[in-house]
């Protein structure tokens, strides 16, 4: 009796809820130009900004032309080793009558250079120069242990040589003769004879 029971008795259903299914689906794509944190991206060539191709602004032109001429470097002996410094010659000008020779010392060529020029900007000089970028009349001139003379000569062009040539290249001085009268080959100390000779010119 009791397994009839049982085998009539009303079977009840259990709704069995479905397990949670993962998704799986890849996630959204972000907007364009954002990384994980909603920024702007870095990347290359964004309009973020970044590491892409840089545009510097246009450096000015110094008016005047530089050449140098001379670099030592020196050593100076000191406890724990020695250190070095560079001493550095340079001749500055315009090429239309203006001209100077400074020196500078650093520990490093860049600052040596920066410094030579402006001594070189602080003792320029003005040649006074014919129509032709001649001058009018010989010069010489002694400093240290170079002397040295510059002799006018119509139709030649510019005959010299070591530091003169540079010195007059950059004052713009044409069809002359020069001639450097001592032993010496210091290009500085010849510079500055070059200077000292030009700076003696008359109207």
């Amino acid at each position: 009796m009791a397994d009839t029971l049982i085998e009539n008795a009303p079977v009840t259903e259990t709704p069995v809820e479905a397990a949670p299914v993962a998704d799986t689906a890849a996630p959204a794509a972000r907007p364009d130009n954002r990384d994980r944190r909603g920024g702007p991206q870095r990347g290359r060539g964004g309009p973020g900004g970044g590491r892409g191709p840089r545009t510097r602004a246009p450096r000015e032109r110094s008016e005047f032309d530089s050449v140098t001429i001379a670099v030592r470097r020196v050593a100076r002996v000191m406890a724990g080793g020695r250190r070095f410094n560079f001493s550095v010659a340079i001749v500055i000008g315009d090429k239309k009558g203006r001209v100077g020779v400074g020196l500078g010392k650093a520990a490093d060529t860049a600052l040596a250079i920066e410094k030579a020029t402006r001594d070189a900007k602080k003792h320029m000089i003005t040649v006074r120069r014919t129509e032709t970028g001649s001058i009018r009349h010989e010069v010489g001139a002694k400093y240290a242990s170079s002397t040295v003379s510059v002799i006018p000569s119509p139709g030649r062009g510019l005959v010299a040589g070591s530091a003169m040539r540079t010195v007059l290249e950059l004052a713009g001085v044409n069809d002359v003769i020069t001639k450097i009268l001592s032993r010496t080959k210091n290009k500085l100390t010849i510079a500055r004879a070059t200077v000292e000779a030009l700076s003696q010119l008359q109207k």
